[in-house]
């Protein structure tokens, strides 16, 4: 599985929503509402061999109040 961290930034009055959609679709591993340019931060692992974008893009994206995203792809624990 591949880490991956998720920043999500949604319209004004909707973080909550979103935060609640993204639970509802038991795709994450943690979520953390955030501070600063983005509202909230989530880390999920993407199954071997799937393509990250197209992951991401079917289980993410389509969450209504979700603005835009910010994916950073993870390499090696230390």
């Amino acid at each position: 599985m591949t880490c991956v961290f998720i920043q999500i930034r949604c319209r004004p009055g909707t973080t909550y929503a979103v935060a609640d959609a993204i639970a509802l679709k038991e795709i994450h591993s943690e979520l953390y509402s955030t501070s600063g340019e983005y509202d909230l931060l989530m880390k999920l692992y993407v199954p071997e061999g799937e393509d990250i974008g197209k992951f991401v893009n079917e289980n993410l994206l389509d969450i209504d109040g979700l603005e835009r995203s910010l994916t950073t792809l993870t390499f090696k624990a230390f």
